[in-house]
Protein backbone atom coordinates (compact mmCIF):
# COMPACT_ATOMS: atom_id res chain seq x y z
CA UNK A 1 0.00 0.00 0.00
CA UNK A 2 2.73 2.39 0.92
CA UNK A 3 4.23 1.60 -2.40
CA UNK A 4 1.17 2.32 -4.14
CA UNK A 5 1.27 5.82 -2.34
CA UNK A 6 4.76 6.71 -3.38
CA UNK A 7 4.04 5.60 -6.59
CA UNK A 8 0.49 8.18 -7.05
CA UNK A 9 2.85 11.01 -5.41
CA UNK A 10 5.42 10.63 -7.86
CA UNK A 11 2.71 10.55 -10.70
CA UNK A 12 0.75 13.63 -9.73
CA UNK A 13 3.89 15.62 -8.80
CA UNK A 14 4.61 14.84 -13.01
CA UNK A 15 1.66 16.24 -13.51
CA UNK A 16 2.83 20.24 -14.17
CA UNK A 17 5.23 18.86 -16.48
CA UNK A 18 2.83 17.79 -19.25
CA UNK A 19 1.10 21.16 -19.07
CA UNK A 20 1.76 23.37 -21.97
CA UNK A 21 4.94 25.13 -21.34
CA UNK A 22 6.69 27.54 -23.76
CA UNK A 23 9.76 26.68 -25.55
CA UNK A 24 11.56 29.16 -27.40
CA UNK A 25 14.32 29.27 -30.19
CA UNK A 26 16.40 31.66 -32.37
CA UNK A 27 18.25 31.84 -34.84
CA UNK A 28 19.75 34.44 -37.57
CA UNK A 29 21.28 34.01 -41.69
CA UNK A 30 22.60 36.82 -43.51
CA UNK A 31 20.51 37.31 -46.74
CA UNK A 32 22.69 40.02 -47.92
CA UNK A 33 22.67 39.77 -51.82
CA UNK A 34 26.04 38.66 -53.06
CA UNK A 35 25.85 41.02 -56.41
CA UNK A 36 24.23 44.52 -57.03
CA UNK A 37 20.64 44.64 -57.41
CA UNK A 38 18.00 47.09 -57.90
CA UNK A 39 17.22 48.97 -54.55
CA UNK A 40 13.56 49.22 -52.97
CA UNK A 41 11.70 52.42 -52.39
CA UNK A 42 13.27 55.92 -54.14
CA UNK A 43 11.50 55.76 -57.91
CA UNK A 44 14.17 58.16 -58.72
CA UNK A 45 17.10 55.89 -57.80
CA UNK A 46 18.12 54.46 -60.76
CA UNK A 47 20.78 52.66 -60.10
CA UNK A 48 21.58 49.37 -58.35
CA UNK A 49 23.15 48.53 -55.10
CA UNK A 50 27.26 49.36 -55.32
CA UNK A 51 28.39 47.22 -52.23
CA UNK A 52 27.38 46.92 -48.42
CA UNK A 53 27.15 49.42 -45.45
CA UNK A 54 26.00 46.70 -43.37
CA UNK A 55 24.64 43.04 -43.46
CA UNK A 56 20.92 42.18 -44.33
CA UNK A 57 19.63 39.89 -41.85
CA UNK A 58 16.73 37.68 -41.57
CA UNK A 59 15.97 36.77 -37.56
CA UNK A 60 13.78 34.15 -36.43
CA UNK A 61 11.94 33.41 -33.69
CA UNK A 62 10.04 30.08 -33.06
CA UNK A 63 7.63 29.64 -29.88
CA UNK A 64 5.98 26.43 -29.08
CA UNK A 65 3.59 25.28 -26.40
CA UNK A 66 1.64 22.60 -26.69
CA UNK A 67 1.22 21.08 -30.48
CA UNK A 68 1.39 24.99 -31.30
CA UNK A 69 4.53 26.10 -32.89
CA UNK A 70 4.81 29.94 -34.35
CA UNK A 71 7.75 31.17 -36.21
CA UNK A 72 8.32 34.63 -36.34
CA UNK A 73 10.72 35.89 -38.90
CA UNK A 74 11.88 39.80 -39.44
CA UNK A 75 13.70 41.05 -42.61
CA UNK A 76 15.77 43.50 -43.01
CA UNK A 77 13.60 44.19 -46.19
CA UNK A 78 11.34 46.85 -47.46
CA UNK A 79 8.84 43.82 -47.36
CA UNK A 80 7.47 40.84 -46.97
CA UNK A 81 8.18 38.25 -49.82
CA UNK A 82 5.13 37.95 -52.19
CA UNK A 83 3.07 35.53 -51.80
CA UNK A 84 4.48 32.44 -53.90
CA UNK A 85 7.41 32.97 -51.78
CA UNK A 86 5.62 33.24 -48.06
CA UNK A 87 4.04 29.79 -49.24
CA UNK A 88 7.06 28.19 -50.37
CA UNK A 89 8.28 28.87 -46.94
CA UNK A 90 4.86 27.85 -44.83
CA UNK A 91 4.99 24.76 -46.86
CA UNK A 92 8.73 23.90 -46.63
CA UNK A 93 8.74 24.74 -42.44
CA UNK A 94 5.48 22.89 -42.28
CA UNK A 95 6.82 19.74 -42.94
CA UNK A 96 10.58 20.14 -41.54
CA UNK A 97 10.05 21.61 -38.38
CA UNK A 98 6.46 21.37 -37.37
CA UNK A 99 5.64 25.07 -38.41
CA UNK A 100 1.82 25.62 -37.83
CA UNK A 101 2.08 29.34 -37.91
CA UNK A 102 4.25 31.78 -39.84
CA UNK A 103 4.68 35.71 -39.13
CA UNK A 104 7.02 37.17 -42.20
CA UNK A 105 7.80 40.62 -41.19
CA UNK A 106 10.00 43.34 -42.90
CA UNK A 107 11.23 46.34 -41.36
CA UNK A 108 10.80 48.53 -44.71
CA UNK A 109 14.52 49.68 -44.80
CA UNK A 110 14.73 51.26 -48.30
CA UNK A 111 18.44 50.15 -48.77
CA UNK A 112 17.62 46.50 -49.97
CA UNK A 113 16.68 44.71 -52.90
CA UNK A 114 13.73 45.02 -54.53
CA UNK A 115 10.91 42.73 -54.23
CA UNK A 116 7.62 41.94 -56.70
CA UNK A 117 4.58 40.04 -55.55
CA UNK A 118 5.22 38.01 -59.21
CA UNK A 119 7.83 37.46 -61.57
CA UNK A 120 8.48 36.21 -65.47
CA UNK A 121 10.89 33.46 -64.45
CA UNK A 122 10.39 33.07 -60.75
CA UNK A 123 12.33 35.11 -58.05
CA UNK A 124 15.82 36.29 -58.64
CA UNK A 125 18.74 34.45 -57.56
CA UNK A 126 19.41 36.63 -54.48
CA UNK A 127 15.55 35.79 -53.08
CA UNK A 128 15.58 32.11 -53.70
CA UNK A 129 18.53 32.30 -52.41
CA UNK A 130 17.42 33.76 -48.83
CA UNK A 131 14.48 31.74 -49.08
CA UNK A 132 16.76 28.78 -48.57
CA UNK A 133 18.63 30.65 -45.97
CA UNK A 134 15.26 31.32 -44.31
CA UNK A 135 13.96 28.15 -44.41
CA UNK A 136 17.25 26.54 -42.52
CA UNK A 137 17.07 29.35 -39.74
CA UNK A 138 13.80 28.25 -38.88
CA UNK A 139 14.80 24.59 -38.59
CA UNK A 140 18.11 25.71 -36.68
CA UNK A 141 15.65 27.54 -34.20
CA UNK A 142 13.51 24.86 -34.21
CA UNK A 143 16.61 21.85 -32.97
CA UNK A 144 17.37 24.47 -30.43
CA UNK A 145 14.18 25.04 -28.44
CA UNK A 146 14.10 25.09 -24.68
CA UNK A 147 12.25 26.08 -21.85
CA UNK A 148 11.85 29.59 -21.59
CA UNK A 149 10.03 32.31 -19.37
CA UNK A 150 8.09 35.89 -21.42
CA UNK A 151 7.14 39.07 -20.36
CA UNK A 152 6.44 42.10 -22.07
CA UNK A 153 6.86 46.12 -21.14
CA UNK A 154 6.41 49.50 -22.94
CA UNK A 155 8.76 53.25 -22.87
CA UNK A 156 8.46 56.11 -24.73
CA UNK A 157 10.82 57.91 -27.36
CA UNK A 158 10.56 60.72 -30.16
CA UNK A 159 12.75 60.09 -33.47
CA UNK A 160 10.52 60.70 -35.83
CA UNK A 161 7.76 63.03 -37.17
CA UNK A 162 4.36 62.46 -39.06
CA UNK A 163 5.29 63.95 -42.82
CA UNK A 164 1.62 65.04 -43.87
CA UNK A 165 1.16 68.34 -42.39
CA UNK A 166 -2.16 69.67 -42.09
CA UNK A 167 -2.27 73.30 -43.32
CA UNK A 168 -4.83 75.72 -41.95
CA UNK A 169 -6.99 75.50 -45.10
CA UNK A 170 -6.98 72.05 -45.05
CA UNK A 171 -4.66 71.29 -47.47
CA UNK A 172 -1.86 68.50 -46.91
CA UNK A 173 1.55 69.43 -47.03
CA UNK A 174 4.62 66.76 -47.59
CA UNK A 175 7.11 67.48 -44.69
CA UNK A 176 9.72 65.00 -45.39
CA UNK A 177 12.60 66.01 -42.83
CA UNK A 178 12.09 67.80 -39.67
CA UNK A 179 15.57 69.04 -38.25
CA UNK A 180 13.72 70.79 -35.33
CA UNK A 181 12.89 67.03 -33.93
CA UNK A 182 9.97 68.94 -32.54
CA UNK A 183 6.99 66.12 -32.64
CA UNK A 184 4.24 66.48 -34.96
CA UNK A 185 0.69 64.54 -34.61
CA UNK A 186 -0.47 62.36 -35.15
CA UNK A 187 2.84 60.22 -33.82
CA UNK A 188 2.95 57.25 -31.29
CA UNK A 189 6.47 57.07 -29.17
CA UNK A 190 5.44 54.16 -27.67
CA UNK A 191 7.93 51.50 -27.98
CA UNK A 192 6.85 47.80 -27.02
CA UNK A 193 8.90 45.16 -25.76
CA UNK A 194 8.65 41.72 -25.31
CA UNK A 195 11.87 39.80 -23.60
CA UNK A 196 12.15 36.05 -23.45
CA UNK A 197 14.53 34.46 -21.12
CA UNK A 198 16.06 31.09 -20.52
CA UNK A 199 15.09 29.45 -17.24
CA UNK A 200 18.65 30.76 -15.60
CA UNK A 201 17.23 34.34 -16.38
CA UNK A 202 19.34 35.18 -19.05
CA UNK A 203 17.65 37.18 -22.23
CA UNK A 204 17.53 35.04 -25.20
CA UNK A 205 15.44 37.25 -27.51
CA UNK A 206 14.20 41.18 -27.08
CA UNK A 207 11.34 42.47 -29.69
CA UNK A 208 10.85 45.71 -29.99
CA UNK A 209 8.09 47.35 -32.02
CA UNK A 210 7.97 50.57 -32.95
CA UNK A 211 6.38 52.94 -35.68
CA UNK A 212 9.01 54.75 -37.85
CA UNK A 213 10.04 54.71 -41.77
CA UNK A 214 13.46 53.47 -41.77
CA UNK A 215 14.72 56.47 -44.42
CA UNK A 216 17.48 57.88 -42.66
CA UNK A 217 19.32 56.98 -45.89
CA UNK A 218 17.93 58.64 -49.40
CA UNK A 219 18.10 58.01 -52.72
CA UNK A 220 21.64 59.16 -53.16
CA UNK A 221 22.23 55.87 -51.43
CA UNK A 222 23.97 52.55 -53.32
CA UNK A 223 24.50 50.83 -49.91
CA UNK A 224 22.69 47.78 -48.24
CA UNK A 225 21.36 49.19 -45.48
CA UNK A 226 19.44 47.80 -42.88
CA UNK A 227 19.39 51.69 -41.77
CA UNK A 228 17.85 52.39 -38.16
CA UNK A 229 17.03 49.26 -36.83
CA UNK A 230 20.30 47.48 -37.59
CA UNK A 231 21.96 50.19 -34.72
CA UNK A 232 18.67 49.44 -32.54
CA UNK A 233 19.14 45.97 -32.54
CA UNK A 234 23.24 46.88 -31.60
CA UNK A 235 22.64 48.29 -29.06
CA UNK A 236 20.30 45.77 -27.70
CA UNK A 237 22.36 43.35 -28.09
CA UNK A 238 25.45 44.99 -26.49
CA UNK A 239 23.05 45.48 -23.58
CA UNK A 240 21.97 42.31 -23.05
CA UNK A 241 25.08 40.22 -24.85
CA UNK A 242 26.36 38.04 -26.95
CA UNK A 243 23.19 35.15 -26.44
CA UNK A 244 20.52 37.44 -26.52
CA UNK A 245 19.00 38.47 -30.40
CA UNK A 246 17.12 41.62 -31.10
CA UNK A 247 14.44 41.97 -33.35
CA UNK A 248 12.71 45.16 -34.76
CA UNK A 249 9.40 44.53 -35.14
CA UNK A 250 7.63 47.17 -37.30
CA UNK A 251 4.57 48.73 -36.85
CA UNK A 252 2.37 51.06 -38.05
CA UNK A 253 4.65 54.06 -40.01
CA UNK A 254 2.42 54.94 -42.91
CA UNK A 255 2.83 58.74 -42.44
CA UNK A 256 5.87 58.57 -40.42
CA UNK A 257 9.30 59.64 -40.72
CA UNK A 258 12.53 59.56 -38.79
CA UNK A 259 13.54 63.07 -38.12
CA UNK A 260 16.58 63.12 -40.48
CA UNK A 261 14.90 61.48 -43.33
CA UNK A 262 16.73 61.02 -46.69
CA UNK A 263 19.52 62.27 -45.16
CA UNK A 264 22.14 63.62 -48.35
CA UNK A 265 25.49 61.66 -48.39
CA UNK A 266 27.31 64.87 -48.03
CA UNK A 267 25.50 65.41 -45.05
CA UNK A 268 26.79 62.11 -42.92
CA UNK A 269 23.52 59.91 -42.78
CA UNK A 270 25.42 57.48 -40.96
CA UNK A 271 25.48 59.35 -38.31
CA UNK A 272 22.33 60.37 -38.58
CA UNK A 273 21.37 56.30 -38.96
CA UNK A 274 23.17 56.04 -35.43
CA UNK A 275 21.51 58.29 -33.52
CA UNK A 276 17.87 57.20 -34.15
CA UNK A 277 18.57 53.75 -33.92
CA UNK A 278 20.73 53.98 -30.51
CA UNK A 279 17.86 56.03 -29.25
CA UNK A 280 15.28 53.76 -29.60
CA UNK A 281 17.89 50.96 -28.94
CA UNK A 282 18.86 52.79 -25.51
CA UNK A 283 14.97 52.98 -24.63
CA UNK A 284 14.25 49.39 -25.90
CA UNK A 285 17.26 47.82 -24.00
CA UNK A 286 15.75 50.08 -20.63
CA UNK A 287 12.62 48.65 -21.01
CA UNK A 288 13.92 45.46 -21.39
CA UNK A 289 16.01 45.56 -18.27
CA UNK A 290 13.05 45.98 -16.28
CA UNK A 291 10.68 43.17 -17.24
CA UNK A 292 10.17 40.36 -14.97
CA UNK A 293 9.67 37.77 -17.13
CA UNK A 294 7.36 34.52 -15.66
CA UNK A 295 7.47 31.02 -16.27
CA UNK A 296 3.43 29.09 -17.27
CA UNK A 297 2.65 25.52 -17.03
CA UNK A 298 -0.56 26.74 -19.30
CA UNK A 299 1.01 28.69 -21.83
CA UNK A 300 -0.66 28.32 -25.20
CA UNK A 301 -0.41 30.03 -28.84
CA UNK A 302 -3.66 30.87 -30.80
CA UNK A 303 -3.41 31.94 -34.32
CA UNK A 304 -5.58 32.78 -37.22
CA UNK A 305 -5.02 34.23 -40.33
CA UNK A 306 -7.80 34.83 -43.12
CA UNK A 307 -8.08 36.81 -46.34
CA UNK A 308 -10.34 39.36 -46.58
CA UNK A 309 -11.31 41.02 -49.59
CA UNK A 310 -10.80 44.56 -50.17
CA UNK A 311 -11.59 46.44 -53.52
CA UNK A 312 -9.28 48.69 -55.39
CA UNK A 313 -9.76 51.79 -54.11
CA UNK A 314 -9.33 53.96 -58.03
CA UNK A 315 -10.70 54.06 -61.71
CA UNK A 316 -9.14 51.14 -63.12
CA UNK A 317 -8.07 53.49 -65.90
CA UNK A 318 -7.21 56.48 -64.06
CA UNK A 319 -5.05 54.43 -61.39
CA UNK A 320 -3.25 52.74 -64.49
CA UNK A 321 -2.52 56.75 -65.73
CA UNK A 322 -1.28 57.70 -62.11
CA UNK A 323 0.38 54.25 -62.11
CA UNK A 324 2.72 54.86 -65.46
CA UNK A 325 3.81 58.46 -64.22
CA UNK A 326 4.38 57.08 -60.75
CA UNK A 327 6.79 54.28 -61.55
CA UNK A 328 7.37 54.49 -65.55
CA UNK A 329 6.04 52.25 -68.50
CA UNK A 330 7.61 48.96 -67.58
CA UNK A 331 5.31 49.28 -64.02
CA UNK A 332 2.80 46.65 -65.51
CA UNK A 333 5.68 44.34 -66.81
CA UNK A 334 7.26 44.48 -63.45
CA UNK A 335 4.33 43.84 -60.89
CA UNK A 336 1.22 42.43 -63.37
CA UNK A 337 -1.67 43.60 -64.17
CA UNK A 338 -4.23 45.80 -62.58
CA UNK A 339 -6.28 43.74 -59.84
CA UNK A 340 -10.20 44.82 -59.14
CA UNK A 341 -10.36 43.11 -55.71
CA UNK A 342 -7.83 42.00 -54.06
CA UNK A 343 -7.36 38.89 -51.06
CA UNK A 344 -5.89 40.59 -48.10
CA UNK A 345 -4.04 38.39 -46.01
CA UNK A 346 -4.62 39.58 -41.67
CA UNK A 347 -3.15 37.38 -39.34
CA UNK A 348 -3.71 37.43 -35.04
CA UNK A 349 -1.76 35.72 -32.70
CA UNK A 350 -2.56 35.49 -28.76
CA UNK A 351 0.24 34.28 -26.89
CA UNK A 352 -0.61 32.95 -22.94
CA UNK A 353 -3.59 34.98 -23.46
CA UNK A 354 -1.55 37.71 -22.73
CA UNK A 355 -0.14 38.96 -25.96
CA UNK A 356 -1.58 39.87 -28.99
CA UNK A 357 -0.59 39.90 -32.42
CA UNK A 358 -2.24 41.96 -35.44
CA UNK A 359 -0.72 41.75 -38.99
CA UNK A 360 -1.11 44.57 -41.81
CA UNK A 361 0.14 43.60 -45.75
CA UNK A 362 1.68 46.73 -46.00
CA UNK A 363 2.11 50.25 -44.82
CA UNK A 364 -0.46 50.93 -42.07
CA UNK A 365 -0.72 54.60 -41.20
CA UNK A 366 0.08 55.03 -37.28
CA UNK A 367 -3.17 55.54 -35.83
CA UNK A 368 -4.16 51.92 -36.21
CA UNK A 369 -1.45 51.31 -33.99
CA UNK A 370 -3.13 53.39 -31.89
CA UNK A 371 -6.36 52.47 -31.64
CA UNK A 372 -5.72 48.79 -31.78
CA UNK A 373 -3.84 49.16 -28.28
CA UNK A 374 -6.84 50.84 -26.91
CA UNK A 375 -9.11 48.44 -28.02
CA UNK A 376 -7.62 45.08 -27.49
CA UNK A 377 -8.90 43.11 -24.97
CA UNK A 378 -5.67 41.55 -23.78
CA UNK A 379 -2.24 43.98 -21.91
CA UNK A 380 0.41 44.07 -24.20
CA UNK A 381 -0.96 44.46 -27.67
CA UNK A 382 1.47 43.99 -31.20
CA UNK A 383 0.91 45.74 -34.73
CA UNK A 384 3.46 44.49 -37.09
CA UNK A 385 3.50 46.02 -40.27
CA UNK A 386 4.63 44.63 -43.74
CA UNK A 387 3.83 40.81 -43.07
CA UNK A 388 3.12 38.39 -44.67
CA UNK A 389 2.90 40.42 -48.27
CA UNK A 390 2.06 44.01 -49.31
CA UNK A 391 -0.63 45.79 -50.52
CA UNK A 392 0.75 49.22 -50.47
CA UNK A 393 -0.38 52.28 -48.16
CA UNK A 394 -3.39 51.50 -45.52
CA UNK A 395 -4.49 54.60 -44.83
CA UNK A 396 -7.53 56.03 -42.58
CA UNK A 397 -10.26 57.29 -43.82
CA UNK A 398 -9.42 60.71 -42.11
CA UNK A 399 -6.47 60.82 -44.27
CA UNK A 400 -7.56 58.89 -46.82
CA UNK A 401 -10.05 62.16 -47.61
CA UNK A 402 -7.11 64.94 -46.63
CA UNK A 403 -4.97 63.57 -49.33
CA UNK A 404 -1.39 63.42 -49.81
CA UNK A 405 1.56 60.52 -50.04
CA UNK A 406 0.29 57.16 -48.88
CA UNK A 407 -3.11 58.98 -47.94
CA UNK A 408 -4.16 59.21 -52.02
CA UNK A 409 -1.44 58.42 -54.12
CA UNK A 410 -0.70 55.59 -56.51
CA UNK A 411 1.15 54.25 -53.84
CA UNK A 412 -2.18 53.38 -52.21
CA UNK A 413 -4.33 50.66 -53.85
CA UNK A 414 -6.68 50.02 -51.01
CA UNK A 415 -10.47 51.39 -50.46
CA UNK A 416 -11.05 53.80 -47.93
CA UNK A 417 -12.29 51.80 -44.87
CA UNK A 418 -9.74 48.84 -45.37
CA UNK A 419 -7.44 49.63 -42.34
CA UNK A 420 -10.40 50.08 -39.88
CA UNK A 421 -11.75 47.01 -41.00
CA UNK A 422 -8.54 45.00 -40.31
CA UNK A 423 -8.48 46.25 -36.84
CA UNK A 424 -11.50 45.67 -36.07
CA UNK A 425 -10.77 42.21 -37.40
CA UNK A 426 -7.92 41.92 -35.13
CA UNK A 427 -10.16 42.68 -32.23
CA UNK A 428 -13.21 39.82 -32.75
CA UNK A 429 -10.50 37.50 -33.21
CA UNK A 430 -8.63 38.07 -29.71
CA UNK A 431 -12.45 38.24 -28.16
CA UNK A 432 -13.12 34.87 -30.18
CA UNK A 433 -9.95 32.96 -28.70
CA UNK A 434 -10.30 34.55 -25.35
CA UNK A 435 -14.16 32.77 -25.26
CA UNK A 436 -15.86 36.22 -25.26
CA UNK A 437 -17.32 35.73 -28.25
CA UNK A 438 -18.84 32.65 -29.12
CA UNK A 439 -21.45 30.97 -31.67
CA UNK A 440 -23.90 30.20 -29.67
CA UNK A 441 -26.72 32.55 -28.56
CA UNK A 442 -27.33 33.33 -24.48
CA UNK A 443 -30.53 32.14 -25.39
CA UNK A 444 -28.97 28.34 -25.05
CA UNK A 445 -26.83 29.52 -22.10
CA UNK A 446 -29.22 29.25 -19.07
CA UNK A 447 -31.13 32.20 -17.39
CA UNK A 448 -29.03 34.51 -18.46
CA UNK A 449 -31.89 37.27 -18.81
CA UNK A 450 -32.47 36.57 -14.94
Amino acid sequence: MRLILVLVALLLAAVPSLAASLRAGTAKADITPSGGVPLWGFESRLKPAASTLDPLFARVLVLEAGDKRLALVTLDLGRSFGPASVDQIRQSVKKSSGISCLLVTASHTHGAPVIQDQYKDGPPAWERTALEKIERAIQEATNSLVEARIGTGTGAVYIGHNRLRVNADGTVSWFERNLTRIPTAPVDPTVSVIRIDRTDGSAMAVLTNYSCHPVVFGSDNLQYTADFPAATNRVVEAKFGSRTLSFFLQGAPGDINPYYAVTPLEEDPVKAREWTGEKLGAEAARVAAEIHTQAATDSSIQFAEDMMPVQLRWNEQRFREALVKFLGPNVFEEYGPIQREFQVPVATVLINRQIAFMTFPGEPFVDFQMNWRDRCPVPAAFLLGYTNGYYGYFPTIRTAAAGGYGAASAATWVEPGAGERIVDHAVVKTLEMLGRLTDMPDDLKGDVYK
